[in-house]
C-alpha cells in the first residue's frame, strides 16, 4: 500500500513538472491579451511579438510565451582601477551603471578587482503611463500650433496646458484630475483608407505624423479637450469618425504597424481638468 501511494504521489509530482513554466515563460490563459501580459510581466507588447516571432497580437489559451530574450551572458572580469561607469561604457550592451547594478545584484558600486560581472543582462522594461517625453512633446506642440486660429480657443487652452509640463520628468504618471471613464480603444493613420490626414478641427497629420490626437464622439468627448488614455498618454480629442460613437476613441498613430499592435482594447481615458 506504501508503495502504492508513493507511486501516485510520483506521478502528481511528474504531472506537476510537466506542466510547470519557468520564470521567463508565461502560459496563456482564457481572457489574455498581449497587453495586459506585457503590462504585468514588465515588458512590451512589441518586445514579445519580437521574441516569440509573432506576426500578429492574436494568441490562444496554453500557449507558451517566452517574456525575455534568451541569450547567453558574457563575463568581465574586474581589473584594478576599474568602475561600474568605466564598465558600462567600455563593455555593457545597454551601458548604463543601473543595468549593471541589476543584473550583478549590487548593493552599491564598490567592485573589486578579480570579481566578475555579467555586462549583457535582461533588463526588464517596465510599463508605465508616462507623461509626453520631449520629442512627442515637442511634436504635440507643433500640431496644435498649426491649427487654425478661428478653430477655438480650445486648443489654444490644451497647447498651453501642454506646455505648463514640459520640465515635467518622465517617471510613472498618476491619473490626472478629471472625469474618468472605460472607452472601447482602436487606432488609426493619416494615411488610412479613405483618410485626408486632415482631423475635423484642422490639425495636419501627414505633416504631424507623431501628433498625439484621439477621435472621438463629441457627445461624450468635447473636441479640443485635453485628455489621458491608459496606455497612450496625453493627447487632444481633435478628430471624429464615422463609426466612432459613444465610449469610444480612435488614437492616431504614425504608421500601420503600430496601429495593428495596438489592436482593440478597453482602456481608461480621463479628460483632464483645468
Amino acid at each position: 500500500m506504501k508503495k502504492l501511494v508513493a507511486l501516485i504521489v510520483g506521478l502528481i509530482i511528474i504531472g506537476i513538472s510537466a506542466t510547470t513554466v519557468s520564470a521567463d515563460k508565461y502560459e496563456v490563459k482564457t481572457g489574455d491579451n498581449l497587453w495586459t501580459i506585457a503590462e504585468n510581466n514588465h515588458t512590451t507588447v512589441e518586445s514579445l511579438m519580437d521574441i516569440n516571432n509573432l506576426d500578429s497580437d492574436l494568441i490562444f489559451p496554453e500557449q507558451i510565451l517566452k517574456l525575455n530574450e534568451e541569450k547567453e551572458l558574457e563575463y568581465y572580469a574586474v581589473k584594478q582601477g576599474d568602475t561600474l561607469n568605466v564598465i558600462s561604457k567600455a563593455q555593457v550592451h545597454d551601458g548604463t551603471v543601473a543595468n549593471l547594478n541589476a543584473w550583478d545584484n549590487l548593493s552599491s558600486n564598490r567592485i573589486n578587482p578579480g570579481q566578475e560581472l555579467v555586462v549583457n543582462g535582461t533588463t526588464e522594461k517596465k510599463i508605465s503611463n508616462t507623461n509626453i517625453d520631449s520629442e512627442e512633446k515637442s511634436e504635440t506642440l507643433k500640431t496644435l500650433a498649426s491649427t487654425k486660429p478661428n478653430e477655438g480657443k480650445e486648443n489654444q487652452e490644451v497647447l498651453e496646458s501642454v506646455e505648463t509640463k514640459e520640465n515635467e520628468v518622465a517617471v510613472e504618471a498618476e491619473v490626472p484630475n478629471g472625469r474618468t471613464f472605460s472607452v472601447e480603444a482602436t487606432a488609426y493613420t493619416a494615411y488610412c483608407a479613405g483618410c485626408s490626414g486632415i482631423t475635423a478641427t484642422g490639425i495636419n497629420l501627414r505633416e504631424n505624423p507623431k501628433a498625439k490626437v484621439i477621435a472621438v464622439d463629441p457627445n461624450i468627448i468635447p473636441l479640443g479637450s485635453k485628455v489621458y488614455v491608459e496606455g497612450y498618454g496625453y493627447a487632444v480629442a481633435g478628430d471624429t469618425g464615422g463609426v466612432i460613437n459613444g465610449n469610444k476613441i480612435d488614437i492616431h498613430v504614425p504608421t500601420k504597424d503600430e496601429a495593428f499592435k495596438w489592436g482593440r482594447r478597453t482602456v481608461e481615458i480621463t479628460i483632464v481638468d483645468g
